[in-house]
Order: C-alpha cells, then sequence, then structure tokens
C-alpha cells in the first residue's frame, strides 16, 4: 500500500472517532431531556389524579390548631399602682464644726449606729478653756469695781443731801457707778460666749442613726464651719421610699387618702417575697410639669433594715379593691391595628377575634373592662397559627385558670 493511501485511511478513521464523540454528547444531552419529561409527567400525573378519580376534586381537610386555653373567671382584685421607686433617709444631718482647732479624739467608727447625744468628735478645748477663764477674771475684776462705785455712790448721796459735796460731783459718781454695771453684764456675755465656743469642742450626734463615710480623721486641724461635713448620718428608722405616678391618678390618690391609711409595698429585686409594708405619708405640693407625675412618699418602719437610703426598690401601692372583676391571663392578650383582642373559643372549637378593652394588668393578669364575661374560653398559648374561623385543639389550660 503506498503512502498516500495510508494518509487517507488514517483521516477517514479520525472523522469517525470525531462523528462517534458527538453522538455520545448528543446522546447524554437527550439521557436528561429525557428525565426532566419523566419528572413533569409524574407531577402532572399526582394532580390530575383526583381529577380523574371519581370526576371532582377533593377539598383539602382542614387540621386542628394545638392551643393553650384558659377559662375567663370572675374574683375580687385590689387596685394598684405599679412605679420604680428610690429609697431616702428619714433624716440626714452633715456634721460640721462650728470652731476651729485640732481634732484629738473621734469616738465612733464609721459605718456604725449612734444614738441621739452619742459624743462624735472632741477638739482640743485648751485655747477655748483659756479663754474662757481670761473673760471670767475680767469679769470678777470689773465686778469689784462696780461694787466700789456701787459704795461710793451711796456715800455721795448721803453727803449731797447735807450739803458737804456739790451735785455735780455726785452725778459724776453715779455715772461711773453706771459705766461699770454695763461693763459687769458685757463681761458676763463675754464669759458666756467663752463657756459655748469650749461646748462646741464636744460635737454630738444629733439624731438616732448610721453614719456614713469618716472624712475628718484624728489629728487633722479642723477648720469653723467647712464646706465638707466630718462625716454624715443617716436616720434608717423609720425610712421613705419616693416615687412618682402620672397625674391623672392625683384625684383617686387624694381621695383614698382622706378615707384612711393608703399601704404601699416596696419589693427589692431578687428578693420578692420579702416585701416590706408602709403607708403613704406624702403628696408633693405641685405635678412635675416636665413628666406630667406627682411625687409621693411613704413611710416604712424598716424594722429588719431590708431597704437602705440609695437603693431602687418596685413600689406597689394598693388604693382599694374591686369585687366581681372579669379576669383573664396577660398572655391570653394581642394587639392589633384596631386595638387589643383575644381569640375567643367557642362550643365547636372554633375561634374569633373578640376585641377587648383592658382596665389594668398585675401578676400576670388583665382586668377586662368591656368585651369578654366569666365563663368565656380564650387561647392563651398558640396564637401565631390562628385566624378566625381556624379548628382548635385543647393542648392544657393556664396555671390558675380552669
Amino acid at each position: 500500500m503506498s503512502y498516500r493511501k495510508k494518509l487517507e485511511n488514517v483521516q477517514e478513521l479520525s472523522a469517525h472517532k470525531e462523528e462517534i464523540t458527538l453522538i455520545k454528547a448528543h446522546s447524554g444531552f437527550f439521557k436528561k431531556l429525557q428525565a426532566i419529561a419523566y419528572f413533569i409527567l409524574s407531577i402532572l400525573s399526582i394532580i390530575l389524579l383526583p381529577a380523574c378519580y371519581g370526576g371532582k376534586s377533593q377539598p383539602p381537610r382542614k387540621l386542628a390548631v394545638p392551643v393553650t386555653a384558659a377559662k375567663v373567671i370572675q374574683k375580687t382584685v385590689p387596685v394598684q399602682l405599679t412605679a420604680i421607686g428610690n429609697v431616702e433617709a428619714y433624716t440626714t444631718v452633715s456634721i460640721k464644726s462650728q470652731i476651729g482647732g485640732i481634732l484629738t479624739r473621734v469616738h465612733f467608727k464609721e459605718g456604725q449606729d449612734v444614738n441621739k447625744g452619742d459624743i462624735l468628735f472632741t477638739i482640743d478645748p485648751r485655747p477655748y478653756e483659756t479663754d474662757l477663764k481670761q473673760a471670767e477674771a475680767n469679769l470678777a475684776k470689773d465686778t469689784a469695781q462696780l461694787e466700789n462705785a456701787r459704795v461710793e455712790a451711796h456715800r455721795y448721796e448721803e453727803l449731797v443731801k447735807k450739803g458737804y459735796v456739790a451735785q455735780a460731783q455726785y452725778d459724776q459718781i453715779r455715772t461711773n457707778a453706771a459705766s461699770l454695771e454695763a461693763t459687769v453684764n458685757a463681761d458676763k456675755a463675754l464669759v458666756e460666749n467663752a463657756g459655748l465656743q469650749l461646748k462646741y469642742c464636744y460635737i454630738y450626734s444629733p439624731i438616732n442613726g448610721r453614719t456614713g463615710n469618716l472624712i475628718a480623721h484624728q489629728g487633722n486641724l479642723i477648720k469653723a464651719n467647712a464646706d465638707d461635713p466630718m462625716v454624715t448620718i443617716n436616720q434608717i428608722q423609720p425610712i421613705y421610699v419616693s416615687f412618682s405616678v402620672p397625674e391623672q391618678y392625683l384625684a383617686e390618690i387624694k381621695k383614698y387618702m382622706s378615707d384612711g391609711k393608703v399601704k404601699v409595698e416596696a419589693i427589692i429585686a431578687k428578693d420578692e417575697d420579702q416585701a416590706v409594708e408602709g403607708v403613704l405619708t406624702f403628696v408633693d405640693n405641685a405635678v412635675d410639669v416636665s413628666t406630667g407625675t406627682i411625687k409621693l412618699k411613704a413611710t416604712f418602719v424598716n424594722k429588719d433594715r431590708h431597704l437602705w437610703p440609695g437603693q431602687f426598690v418596685n413600689v406597689v401601692m394598693t388604693l382599694t379593691t374591686q369585687p366581681n372583676a372579669v379576669i383573664v391571663p396577660s398572655q391570653a392578650i394581642q394587639t392589633g391595628q384596631k386595638g387589643e383582642y383575644v381569640f375567643l373559643i367557642k362550643k365547636d372549637l372554633t375561634v374569633e377575634i373578640r376585641p377587648v378593652v383592658i382596665a389594668r394588668t398585675m401578676n400576670g393578669e388583665a382586668v377586662v373592662e368591656r368585651g369578654l364575661q366569666s365563663g368565656d374560653k380564650v387561647v392563651t398559648d398558640g396564637q401565631l397559627r390562628l385566624v378566625p374561623g381556624a379548628k382548635v385543639e385543647l393542648k392544657g389550660s393556664t396555671e390558675g385558670f380552669k
């Protein structure tokens, strides 16, 4: 075979290989098309099967939505207002010295309880003792001179009656006696002031309370009427809790205060079981125009010292009680564009939307003013899957409600 003939055979063989490769590629593509067609036909058969079977489409079956429900009840509930309160000392006294001198002794430890009349500080009394002695000596000297002047004036009075001395001389003697009497009175005032200054060297507690941080320590030079107090004493038995409520409740508060004592409870965070009871004792004389609230104060005996100045507490003020109030769990209340509503469960276990008016909410319970009555059943959990007319399946009841 010639070289040319071999070359033509090789070229023809290459052309056949290319055709085979192309056919294989098209074959894979056709297989994919075939698989897609089978899938589409399967979907259509599922959709059209109900129409072919019996000639009519079967409506989908409605599934019941599992929910938790509660029955609306009636009971007597307290009418309460809640707020955040701040504990304040019943009395706060900043102790300052009225005289200057060296602080020679501190008679208490900071943070210690003190009683009214207990000595707190002693300032070096020696300079003031010296001033007192000097004032007393001047008083004694002037008193002696006054006695002599009085005797002399009495003697000259007899002499002027007999005409032995001139009236002018007697008048001079009497004037000297009167002047010395005024000097003695001034000396008495100086002695009294010196004694008062000496008393100021001993500083006593004016109230029963608890001392705070000690600013002035033994050995310090104390300035009279300094800007900073030496120590601050807070009276914590009894104690105040101040809080504010919206001004709209002011009329009710004044009404119930006039009828009797209004109970206030202070609840410390993480210690809800230890609520401290007190009485409302103060209503501010003006409404805060910037916040629209009125400031109130309650007084607590604070026997166990649960309350401490500066502490924040939850305040619950009970004005009165409301009998036969319609109560529903607060988790049953939903909020929509038209206001608050609940899902009411009907006898056939379907639900409807029932608009409600809530008077107030407290302790997980809502007081319903309008929209529900005792015995109605409402959904408390599972509302997200509900629409009006939906079928429900009761899985349980809210604790405290049947």
